[in-house]
């Protein structure tokens, strides 16, 4: 134990340490998408793919159809909702308009014996 009195070997041993730390700590860095830190403390970013690029503009355009189907969603529900909404009333003034239009045919009927 005469290394954990300050010689050599402790120096050496405490650099192993906090160098095996930063390893892990970037590694579990770059596992989870943080900027990676340098020897110096600095952060370096990792440069956008062409895969990265691909997919966040597919996620913005996905957003913008997410708020437009959010827009027409808000008008169907101001029309489902409103007080003059009657359907069914709107369905008896049709039949109430229509006019019988059609031509009979005449089709010769069946006799049951």
């Amino acid at each position: 134990m005469d290394w954990l009195q300050g010689g050599p070997g402790f120096v050496v041993a405490l650099m192993a340490v906090s160098y095996g730390a930063w390893v892990i700590n970037n590694w579990i860095r770059a596992k989870h998408g943080y900027e990676l830190e340098d020897e110096w403390g600095g952060k370096s970013a990792k440069s956008d793919t062409a895969e990265t690029k691909r997919l966040r503009e597919e996620n913005r355009d996905l957003h913008d159809k997410l708020d437009a189907m959010q827009d027409r969603m808000i008008v169907l529900e101001k029309i489902v909702t409103d007080r003059g909404y009657s359907l069914s009333q709107e369905i008896e003034a049709l039949r109430e308009s229509r006019k019988d239009t059609g031509v009979p045919l005449e089709l010769p009927r069946k006799e049951a014996h």
